[in-house]
């Protein structure tokens, strides 16, 4: 959208992302429910993006989707009394809080303007 005088269809992004119209509006639909683009319907319509790329992280498109956690392991319940289960569940529960922090961090670090082409 950037490139595209600031407006792209959602048949122009398919093109690009050799993927269904359809596809490109559900994924749009959630940017936009995040506020990071916004969408004009009509014969000039198309998405726009509502803030600039140096502003929008990673982070902030993995948040648009709400995944929860991306360290979905299970902990095991089968004995919930033994003290080794329990122990055990509370180191990996930790382990992967902070797995999930460290991911987080280095995605609010990387903005959408640091994956445009520099100009030589």
């Amino acid at each position: 959208m950037s490139f595209n005088e600031g407006k792209a269809t959602s048949e122009t992004i398919a093109a690009m992302l050799d993927t269904n119209p359809v596809v490109v509006r559900r994924i749009m639909g959630a940017l936009r429910e995040g506020g990071y683009v916004s969408s004009e319907r009509g014969p000039n319509g198309g998405w726009r993006l509502e803030r600039p790329l140096r502003e929008i992280t990673f982070l902030n498109i993995y948040k648009a989707f709400d995944p929860g956690s991306p360290f979905t392991i299970a902990t095991s319940d089968d004995h919930p009394k033994c003290v080794v289960e329990r122990a055990a569940n509370r180191a990996l529960s930790d382990a992967l809080s902070d797995a999930a922090d460290r991911f987080e961090q280095s995605l609010s670090k990387i903005t959408l303007d640091q994956l445009l082409p520099r100009k030589i």
